[in-house]
């Protein structure tokens, strides 16, 4: 079974992008042939800063590795060192029908934040998203995709794509699989919206611990007092975030206390962060090492873009054969 997934390096990651993809990603490489790659060209639909791309992308490999990644069990690369991908992109844009791409989710949000007319600030890029992702799966011949619920729709484009091709020039792509985790899917933010750079709500995975702490201490909660009981206790953010990052016995009592009354919402976000603050520090730990050690980080990715190349150039070959280019 080979797995594949891919983490955009378009800002600080968040602990929304640990527990919605880097975790699960992590622990199944202990169940299959994992592909993990950093997905440079895709941050190119939204950031337009080169250095701060090419930060990014660092930043990316030294928090995957520092929570768990391991360059003997998994292949891990950067995009742009596979123009394969690109290259079958473009093959799979011909059979790719622009109505289901007009109907894809990241497409039609931006659209609407536009006011639905004005495309200019829509790049083809962003478009065509769905295609290049469909190229990133089928170009390693992937059974299983891990991803966040929001991402599901492009894998059912993707199978869409390489089910048209196949019937097109006949058996030559794997259909993929997704692999949703519905209790860790979507994370909540700061203000009960979706965890996400875009929405300026996000709690980082290795952020500095004072501006930690006030994003914390900043969770939105009602106006009720500490006394009154709250019987929609697991509706609560911080309750919803404990779940994650405290031991289940832990998080219950605490959800239990909220609901009886007498717990009052400060103390309840001081422990929050105390218990995501202990989470992640033997992966801080780990990242101060890998940091101090760039040369091994840069070698990971090149050895691992020269294994996928490996796996990808057949299939590139496969997909040009059955469709005449060959």
């Amino acid at each position: 079974m080979r797995i594949l997934s891919g983490i955009q390096p378009s800002g600080t990651l968040h602990i929304g992008n640990y527990f919605g993809m880097m975790k699960p990603a992590i622990e199944l490489q202990d169940k299959g042939e994992a592909f993990y790659f950093i997905a440079n060209y895709h941050s190119m639909t939204s950031l337009f800063d080169a250095q701060q791309r090419r930060m990014n992308t660092l930043d990316v490999a030294l928090d995957f590795m520092a929570c768990g990644l391991d360059p003997k069990k998994s292949v891990f690369w950067k995009q742009s060192d596979l123009p394969e991908v690109t290259e079958l992109a473009w093959l799979l844009s011909t059979v790719a029908p622009m109505g289901l791409l007009e109907r894809c989710h990241s497409y039609k949000d931006k659209k609407a934040r536009l006011g639905g007319n004005d495309l200019d600030g829509v790049n083809h890029g962003l478009f065509a998203y769905p295609v290049l992702m469909a190229a990133d799966i089928l170009i390693f011949d992937s059974n299983l995709v891990p991803v966040g619920r929001d991402q599901k729709q492009h894998i059912e484009v993707t199978r869409d794509i390489a089910i048209k091709f196949n019937n097109l020039y006949g058996e030559t792509f794997v259909i993929p699989e997704p692999l949703i985790q519905n209790d860790v899917a979507v994370v909540p933010g700061s203000d009960g919206q979706k965890m996400s750079k875009s929405y300026g709500n996000t709690i980082d995975i290795f952020g500095e611990e004072k501006a930690q702490r006030k994003k914390v201490m900043g969770l939105v909660m009602d106006s009720r007092t500490p006394q009154e009981p709250k019987p929609d206790a697991e509706k609560n953010l911080a309750i919803q975030l404990l779940k994650l990052l405290a031991e289940p016995a832990v998080a219950a009592d605490f959800e239990n206390r909220l609901r009886a009354g007498g717990l009052g919402y400060g103390d309840l976000k001081k422990a929050l962060f105390e218990h995501y603050w202990n989470y992640f520090a033997p992966m801080r730990a780990r990242r101060e090492e890998l940091a101090d050690n760039l040369d091994h980080v840069r070698q990971v990715l090149q050895e691992g873009a020269s294994r996928a190349r490996e796996v990808a150039s057949k299939v590139l070959e496969r997909a040009k054969q059955a469709s005449g280019l060959n």
